[in-house]
C-alpha cells in the first residue's frame, strides 16, 4: 500500500522549533502526545504566563489549568493529567543543521538539558544508537538522505542471480534502502539465536574473512526473494527489540517492493535507526456468530428491548415556576460577575435577546451549589434549552430536577453472548444493539422540520457481564429512557450535519481489539462511564427513583 508523505515546516520560536513536547494522561496511565497545532497553542500560552489555555477556539472542548497541569473537559468537567517535556528539536529548514542543533550532539558543544531516561526497551535503543553514533564522531546532522558507501560490483555467494535479467526502478529503490537496513539489522543480530541463521547468513555483518563480500546482488533479485529477504531480517529485528512499523499486504501479490523502499528509506535517513516492518493487526469489531440458542437475558433486567418514542411531558407551567423551586432570590448580591451575561450582579442583566417577563436586576442563588445569576439570565438560557423542568448550573453543571435530551425515536436491546471480551477473561459478555431510523426534527432539534440521517445504525455496544457491568447496563437504560444518549448534531468524524451523534457517553464498539480506542482492554472504561453518567444526572438513586 503507497500512501504520500508530507513534511512541515515550524517558526523556531514555536513549541516543535524548541523541541517542546505537551502531553496528556490517558486511561492505560500511558502519556498521549497532542497533536502538534494544538502543542504550539498550549506552549505559546504557557509562555505568555497565562493561567490557562481555552482551546475551543481551534476545535476541542478543553481548558488547559497550567496551575494545576491538568485538561478539563468543558462539558463533562472530567479532569486528566497533561505534562511539558523537552524533546528533540524538530527539523526546521532543509540543508544542513549548526552543530547546536544537530543529533547526536558533537563532541565540545553543550548539550540541551533532557529529561531522565526512561527504561522502556525502544529509549534503550535509541540511548544506544545515539552513544554508539557519537563514539563514532559522526559530523553535522542534514535533512539530506545519506548516500550509502560504494561497494564494487560483485555477487555474493549466498544469492543466486537470475540469468538475464534486469531490475527495474523499484528494485533499485529497494536496493538503496535496503543497505543500511541490512546494516543496521545485522549490527543487532549479534546476539541472536542460533534459530535465526537464515537471516545471519543474509544480512549478517561482513566478518573478517567476508568482508569483501558485496550487496550489489540485491538488484537482479525477484520479488519474493526480496520478500524473503525482508521476512528474514524482520525476525532478526523484533528479537533484538527494534520498534516495528506495520505495512498492509506485507507478503501479499500486491506490489510492495516501492512502499518497503519508500518507508524504509524515510525511517533510515530520519534517525539511523533499526525499523522492522511488520503486518498490522487486525480490527475485531464484533464477536463471532451466536445463535439464538446461546443469547442469555439478563438477571435482573426484565425484557430484552427498550423503545422510546414522544418526548416527555414537560414538568412546570412557566419558566419562572421551574425556576422558583431551585432558587432563592437575594436582596443584596456579591459583588461578582454573571457568569452568564458577564455584567455585574448589582446592575440589570445584560441579555438582549428576547426579554422574559421578569425584571432584569433580579438576582437569584442556587440552593445545591450556591452559584449566583440574574434571574433574567437565568430564565433566558431555560428558554432555549430543553424546557423539560430541569436546570444545570452553567458554572458547575449540578443538575436540578430530572435532566432529558433531545434524542430521536429508536430501540434499544440488550443481552448476554457467550464470549469474553479482551481484559474480563472470566465472564461473558453484554451485548447493547442500538438502532434509530432517519426521520424529522422536532421542535427541540437544531433544526425542526428538516431531516436527519442516522449514520451507522445498528450500532453494536458491549460490558463485561459482571457485577460493574450489569449497574453500567441499569444506569445507561434510564439514559435511553431520559433520551440522552444520542442527540441530533454534526459528526465529529465525518463532519456531516443533521445526524444522530453520541451525546458525551461513551461506549465501546470494538468487540476483540482496541485499535480505535473504542475497544478492550482498558481498565479504567468502566468507571470513566459511571462519571460520565453521573455528569448527566443519572446515579444509583436515579435507579431508585425509576423503581
Amino acid at each position: 500500500t503507497i500512501r504520500p508523505v508530507r513534511c512541515s515546516y515550524y517558526d523556531p520560536s514555536s513549541a516543535p522549533g524548541k523541541g517542546v513536547v505537551w502531553e496528556w494522561e490517558n486511561d492505560s496511565g500511558s502519556w498521549t502526545p497532542y497533536d502538534m497545532d494544538v502543542g504550539i497553542t498550549i506552549q505559546h500560552a504557557y509562555e505568555k504566563q497565562h493561567p490557562w489555555v481555552d482551546l475551543s477556539a481551534i476545535g476541542f472542548c478543553y481548558v488547559i489549568d497550567f496551575a494545576t497541569m491538568g485538561q478539563i473537559n468543558r462539558q463533562t468537567q472530567r479532569k486528566r493529567r497533561v505534562r511539558r517535556r523537552l524533546d528533540m528539536i524538530y527539523p526546521l529548514v532543509s540543508g544542513t543543521l549548526t552543530k547546536s542543533q544537530s543529533w547526536p550532539a558533537s563532541p565540545g558543544v553543550t548539550a540541551a538539558p533532557t529529561v531522565p531516561a526512561c527504561a522502556c526497551p525502544q529509549c534503550l535503543l535509541v540511548m544506544s544508537v545515539k552513544a554508539t553514533m557519537s563514539t563514532a564522531g559522526s559530523g553535522t546532522a542534514t535533512l539530506q538522505p545519506r548516500k550509502p558507501p560504494p561497494v564494487p560490483p560483485a555477487t555474493p555467494k549466498a544469492l543466486v542471480p537470475v540469468p538475464g535479467a534486469k531490475a527495474p526502478d523499484s528494485m533499485a529503490a529497494v536496493r538503496g534502502s535496503l543497505k543500511p537496513l541490512a546494516t543496521q539489522g545485522g549490527r543487532w543480530q549479534a546476539a541472536s539465536t542460533p534459530a535465526l541463521s537464515l537471516a545471519s547468513s543474509v544480512i549478517g555483518p561482513p566478518s573478517t574473512s567476508s568482508s569483501k563480500m558485496p550487496h550489489s546482488g540485491l538488484s537482479i533479485l525477484s520479488r519474493s526473494h526480496l520478500q524473503r529477504l525482508a521476512i528474514a531480517q524482520s525476525r532478526v529485528l523484533i528479537a533484538s527489540g527494534v520498534p516495528t512499523v506495520p505495512v498492509k499486504n506485507l507478503t501479499g501479490s500486491s506490489p510492495v517492493n516501492p512502499a518497503l523502499a519508500g518507508i524504509t528509506g524515510i525511517l533510515m535517513s530520519a534517525a539511523g535507526l533499526p525499523v522492522c516492518l511488520t503486518r498490522p493487526p487486525k480490527l475485531v469489531l464484533h464477536p463471532p456468530p451466536v445463535s439464538k440458542s446461546e443469547i442469555q437475558s439478563i438477571p435482573g433486567i426484565s425484557h430484552t428491548c427498550r423503545k422510546t418514542t414522544k418526548k416527555q411531558a414537560k414538568k412546570g407551567k412557566t419558566p419562572e415556576e421551574v425556576l422558583k423551586k431551585y432558587l432563592q432570590k437575594m436582596r443584596h448580591p456579591p459583588d461578582e460577575d454573571c457568569t452568564i451575561c458577564m455584567e455585574r450582579l448589582s446592575a440589570p442583566s445584560g441579555y438582549k435577546g428576547p426579554q422574559p417577563a421578569i425584571k432584569p436586576d433580579l438576582v437569584g442563588k442556587l440552593v445545591k451549589c450556591g452559584h449566583v445569576f440574574h434571574l433574567h439570565c437565568l430564565v433566558a438560557m431555560y428558554n432555549n434549552g430543553n424546557k423539560d423542568g430541569s436546570l444545570q448550573c452553567p458554572t458547575c453543571k449540578t443538575i436540578y430536577g430530572v435532566k432529558t435530551g433531545t434524542q430521536p425515536p429508536g430501540k434499544m436491546e440488550y443481552h448476554i453472548i457467550p464470549h469474553a471480551l479482551p481484559g474480563h477473561s472470566d465472564c461473558k459478555t453484554i451485548r447493547i444493539i442500538y438502532n434509530i431510523p432517519p426521520g424529522v426534527q422536532g421542535p427541540e432539534h437544531p433544526n425542526p422540520g428538516k431531516s436527519f440521517t442516522t449514520r451507522g445504525f445498528p450500532r453494536h455496544c458491549y460490558l463485561p457481564d459482571s457485577e460493574k457491568g450489569r449497574k453500567i447496563l441499569k444506569l445507561l437504560l434510564v439514559a435511553w429512557d431520559r433520551r440522552l444518549i444520542f442527540t441530533i448534531g454534526t459528526s465529529s468524524t465525518t463532519g456531516e450535519s443533521d445526524t444522530v451523534i453520541w451525546n458525551e457517553i461513551h461506549h465501546k464498539t470494538e468487540f476483540g481489539s482496541n485499535l480505535t480506542g473504542h475497544g478492550y482492554p482498558d481498565i479504567n472504561y468502566l468507571d470513566n462511564v459511571l462519571a460520565e453518567l453521573a455528569a448527566q444526572g443519572i446515579t444509583e438513586e436515579s435507579l431508585a427513583q425509576e423503581e
